[in-house]
């Protein structure tokens, strides 16, 4: 009988093991062994005087960060039901919940708290669940003032103090939706206001926690893509700095912060400053806050790489001397404090950076398209093909700062809405080429609709190439969007010379003599020919040939989109 207990057990222990290992494959099932098995023993080795678990249960109900759940909650609710990422995870609904304008409120309200995928989602709740628990932890369930008690007031309530993060998030998301420039998305201009909270607080145990970001992105990457296999090829994005919305990072950071040195202020708690100064630097490199660009033209960006780094030593300063409590001089020959000096500026800086969104919150957009134009309807939206068309958006910016050589412009799939003030390029020229097909999704509040486009044509030898794209809404007939002028190759067969024209039904072959028309006829299919003014085209496979006698001369090839090839 004493025998009988540890050998079921031990047949309990490897039934589980064996389920374990058929659901886990075996690189993520040794990454979850290797973490716990470091957890234990590093928690063996922590001072039982110094476990995290009891000093949780004095700042928090049953040890719990109640208010960081609430809110990560909310912001997934925002993608699953107001996006529709329950049915489609991987391609959320994103148009209509971008800040487009004052003038269109659902944007700017809910652009704070939607996302454009999963990984983006991810990262932010990620960085949620880091640095939301260290804010909430300050701010604490139970009061903490001598000869409070808690239940005494709505303020002292622990359940009502939960709701502190919450609240605070939502404020901070409608702060960010309506003051960020541009049409931003996401959540992470309220990260990074529990980011500048944290940093004022708490400076050293936010730069642990900024490690630990490393750690657990990396951990979640490992369980999710166990291997990795990348080939080198082209790609068709614009530089990392210039995907950064460096400008809603920025306000939220300083809201954060501005928010943190007031309750100090009130608590009259100011932490060392020069680890103020270091936890201040360290997050401005960090978190890319240096990464200062603008757009210069169509598709050209530039960085000022000196300017921002020197901005973070400024902005490490103004914290450090504007949190502290000392009364010394930041310059001894001024000859005027700098207690409060450092955070009438952040509260400068913060206003100044806000208000610069303001013209661009009142943007609108009068959908001027080019003459030769062709569109998608779809209720409200117009999605069509442009390329070099200025950017209406930005339309501004355009006028004011740029002649018409630096124009910014747009050139790829393009969806406009008056109704809503947005104009956006959903899918570059350069993207469209590289994939040969886009899906664009439209919608709002309870609908969405899809479009899709579609790229096509040939490259012609020594001379360009001749492309078509097309647009089809759902249930609809594909209408072709946008058209090259016919392309000529190169070669001269026998004084003729061949050129390749998009046409509605597909491709024409014209056979040209100093410019005149010889002839004309449909790009023949694989493994056929066609006559046309005395040459003969012959297609193999994806090549097209033209024969005179014996000559015989490639002049064009069918361009398959890299995406698309085996």
């Amino acid at each position: 009988m004493s025998q009988s207990v540890p050998e079921s057990l031990l047949r309990a222990v490897l039934e589980r093991a064996r389920t374990v290992a058929e659901v886990l494959p075996l690189q993520q099932l040794f990454l979850v062994v290797a973490v716990l098995l470091s957890l234990a023993v590093a928690r063996s080795l922590t001072p039982t005087d110094r476990r995290w678990g009891d000093r949780l249960r004095r700042r928090f109900v049953l040890g719990v960060p109640w208010g960081t759940l609430l809110t990560m909650f909310g912001v997934v609710l925002v993608y699953w039901v107001v996006q529709g990422g329950w049915e489609h995870p991987n391609n959320p609904l994103v148009i209509p919940f971008r800040s487009w304008s004052y003038f269109y409120p659902l944007g700017t309200l809910v652009a704070g708290f939607a996302h454009n995928g999963v990984g983006h989602i991810t990262g932010n709740l990620t960085g949620t669940l880091l640095f939301a628990p260290v804010v909430e932890y300050y701010v604490g369930h139970y009061p903490r003032e001598r000869g409070s008690e808690s239940f005494a007031s709505p303020l002292t309530n622990p359940f009502v103090r939960v709701l502190a993060v919450p609240a605070g998030s939502l404020v901070a998301g409608v702060f960010t939706g309506l003051f960020s420039l541009g049409p931003v998305i996401g959540f992470s201009g309220v990260v990074y206001a529990y980011i500048g909270f944290a940093v004022v607080t708490r400076p050293l145990l936010a730069v642990l926690v900024l490690v630990s970001e490393r750690v657990v992105d990396l951990l979640y990457r490992a369980l999710r893509n166990p291997l990795i296999t990348r080939e080198p090829g082209p790609s068709f994005y614009s530089p990392w700095w210039a995907d950064i919305a460096i400008q809603g990072h920025a306000i939220g950071i300083l809201f954060g912060a501005v928010l943190g040195i007031a309750l100090l202020a009130r608590r009259n708690e100011y932490p060392d400053p020069l680890y103020l100064w270091f936890a201040a630097l360290i997050f401005g490199i960090r978190q890319s806050l240096w990464a200062i660009y603008a757009p210069v033209g169509s598709n050209t960006y530039v960085l000022y790489r000196a300017v921002g780094v020197g901005l973070m030593f400024l902005f490490a300063a103004l914290v450090a001397n504007g949190v502290t409590a000392s009364d010394r001089r930041l310059v001894p020959s001024l000859g005027r404090p700098t207690r409060g000096t450092g955070v009438r500026v952040l509260v400068v800086v913060l206003v100044v950076l806000s208000a610069v969104a303001v013209p661009f919150g009142l943007t609108t957009v009068s959908g001027d398209l080019p003459d030769d134009a062709r569109t998608v309807e779809i209720r409200d939206y117009t999605v069509t093909y442009v390329e070099g068309a200025p950017d209406q958006y930005v339309s501004l910016v355009n006028d004011y700062l740029y002649d018409d050589a630096r124009q910014i412009r747009s050139s790829g799939v393009v969806v406009f809405s008056e109704r809503r003030s947005l104009w956006i390029q959903e899918v570059s020229k350069g993207n469209l080429a590289h994939r040969g097909r886009a899906t664009v999704r439209v919608g709002g509040l309870g609908w969405r609709e899809s479009v899709y486009a579609n790229r096509e044509g040939w490259s012609l030898v020594g001379n360009g190439s001749a492309y078509k794209v097309t647009l089809r809404a759902e249930g609809e007939q594909e209408r072709l969007a946008y058209a090259t002028e016919r392309v000529r190759a190169e070669p001269v067969i026998d004084g003729r010379n061949v050129s390749i024209a998009p046409v509605e039904e597909g491709f024409e072959v014209v056979v040209t003599r100093n410019g005149s028309v010889l002839g004309r006829a449909p790009v023949p299919v694989k493994s056929n020919g066609t006559s046309v003014a005395g040459l003969t085209l012959e297609r193999s496979g994806q090549d097209l040939f033209a024969v005179r006698d014996r000559t015989r001369v490639r002049v064009a090839n069918k361009v398959v989109p890299r995406a698309q090839r085996d």
